[in-house]
């Protein structure tokens, strides 16, 4: 059994800023992380690999930098790492995302599952996997907790409002995985090493997966960004209290029935 997992690195939220001048997100100054939801992708697919067999490839999108957190993915016991890397892929939106995704599934190719985060926290559209899945040919499970293969057949948990349905779907199947559904474990140590040391990670750039140019990158978005509004940071109110222990307490609690009244 193969399942790929799509695996986006994500800056952190409260450190991206705007570029007012080119209209698109900062990462210069912010610590990247591997998406949340995504964590739980690959604890789904190291769970299934651990009852069924098979491997377990990462595939990802993006600069050479991202390779650290990926050899993170190896260490929990990840087989194999895709880094999809060219200045080409530049600037996409969900549509060139999503299909230049599909495409390096397709080259991976012989695989059971495709699991994905539910979204990205960079920019929580949930487009890009059903948009694989689309690109893809196959049927989809979004929004998914729990999943059991059998033969050819998954059986799925799926989170809707108000509950849960479960949804059974032939594989080939595409899933996004619900943020908080599992708990992903922690990387081994001993394997931390190796795949920091030894680990020989494969980057394919859009000549090897035979791209088309229009549908990759900025040149293949639908999307333009036309204007970006940064909202200033609320004040918050302050105000310092002196005297003793017990004088400071009475006038906390004044203060307190002071906002309570208003």
């Amino acid at each position: 059994m193969r399942t790929i997992v799509c695996m986006k690195i994500v800056p952190r939220t409260d450190e991206v800023r705007f570029d007012a001048a080119t209209k698109t997100l900062d990462r210069s100054g912010a610590e990247n992380e591997i998406n949340e939801p995504d964590k739980n992708a690959l604890e789904m697919a190291l769970q299934l690999k651990q009852k069924h067999g098979g491997d377990v490839v990462l595939l990802s999108m993006g600069p050479p930098f991202f390779e650290p957190h990926l050899r993170l993915g190896i260490a929990m016991g990840a087989d194999n790492v895709i880094l999809l890397s060219d200045r080409a892929f530049a600037g996409a939106d969900t549509y060139p995302t999503s299909y230049t995704l599909a495409i390096a599934i397709r080259k991976i190719g012989n695989f059971d599952l495709v699991l994905c985060g539910e979204e990205s926290s960079d920019a929580s559209t949930g487009q890009v996997p059903p948009g694989i899945a689309e690109w893809l040919g196959i049927p989809q499970v979004t929004y998914v907790s729990q999943i059991e293969v059998t033969e050819n057949v998954a059986r799925a948990k799926r989170t809707i409002k108000g509950g849960y349905e479960i949804v059974e779907a032939p594989l080939p199947l595409l899933v996004s995985v619900e943020l908080g559904c599992n708990s992903p474990r922690f990387p081994d140590f001993k394997r931390k090493r190796w795949a920091e040391k030894e680990f020989k990670l494969t980057v394919w750039t859009a000549s090897d997966l035979e791209a088309e140019p229009g549908k990759i990158g900025s040149k293949g978005s639908h999307t333009i960004v036309d204007e970006l509004i940064q909202l200033p940071i609320p004040s918050r109110r302050m105000e310092q209290i002196s005297g003793s222990p017990e004088e400071e307490a009475t006038q906390i609690i004044q203060k307190i029935k002071e906002a309570l009244s208003t």
